[in-house]
């Protein structure tokens, strides 16, 4: 793996079902993912783009190939190092939010840690907290927050154990306009102002924009990329494949 690379994927592919039910969602896949970069990975509808980034994350074993995390492969790690990996290498993000109900914003900004056994490092929590804006929210629950606020607290937790990599899975698919350009902004600060390495799955060209390179999925296959991104390339650029992702 090149020295600016975070995260590699080498010759991906991932089979669902057997027989006439079997579908191929990655059909060999190789990409780097650069280090203290936000790239964003776009596509249609079963493009395979959920699939590559689950198998990235270590969520979900890839049928062949491997993948490499910060030097780390993936592949024949048994369950408790795979564990080990995703807790104290990957920062994880969802549509969902998937906060714990009965605890404050604090609480679950450190769980990950907390589960970990690991100390909280105050300056480090202090420096994301006020980055995140969520400084007088902390004694909060869940749901005394908004949608825009309840997910600053999940990239927040996604943030405070120092993970190589963040995935990002539909960050702002549950928020309004206002709400996802504060997350893509704090995303975008955390790469610039931390060296944070970003992955996020995307459907939105406005999000995509944030990044600093896009993958176009289509059909289990990168068909195409883009560094410097803006939402207007690459709404042009999805308009120039046809329904399966492919160059019209």
């Amino acid at each position: 793996m090149g020295s600016d690379a975070i995260a590699r994927a080498i010759d991906l592919q991932k089979v669902y079902g057997t027989g006439e039910a079997q579908v191929q969602a990655l059909r060999g896949v190789s990409v780097d993912f650069g280090r203290g970069e936000m790239t964003a990975i776009m596509g249609p509808s079963g493009s395979g783009k959920s699939t590559l980034m689950h198998c990235m994350a270590a969520l979900d074993r890839p049928t062949g190939g491997d993948v490499e995390i910060d030097g780390v492969q993936i592949r024949g790690l048994k369950d408790k190092a795979l564990t080990q990996l995703r807790r104290d290498r990957l920062g994880f993000i969802f549509q969902s939010f998937n906060l714990v109900p009965t605890l404050t914003a604090k609480e679950n900004i450190t769980l990950p840690l907390d589960i970990a056994g690991r100390k909280v490092d105050q300056e480090w929590f202090d420096r994301v907290v006020d980055t995140v804006g969520l400084r007088d929210r902390l004694s909060h629950r869940p749901t005394e927050l908004s949608g825009g606020q309840q997910q600053r607290v999940a990239c927040a937790r996604a943030l405070v154990s120092r993970p190589a990599i963040v995935f990002a899975d539909e960050p702002t698919g549950n928020l309004d306009s206002r709400a996802s350009a504060e997350i893509l902004g704090f995303l975008q600060n955390s790469v610039r102002e931390f060296g944070q390495s970003i992955v996020i799955v995307t459907h939105d060209p406005v999000a995509a924009g944030y990044a600093d390179r896009v993958l176009f999925l289509a059909d289990g296959e990168i068909v195409d990329e883009m560094a410097d991104p803006t939402a207007d390339k690459v709404l042009e650029r999805m308009r120039g494949f046809d329904a399966a992702g492919r160059r019209s």
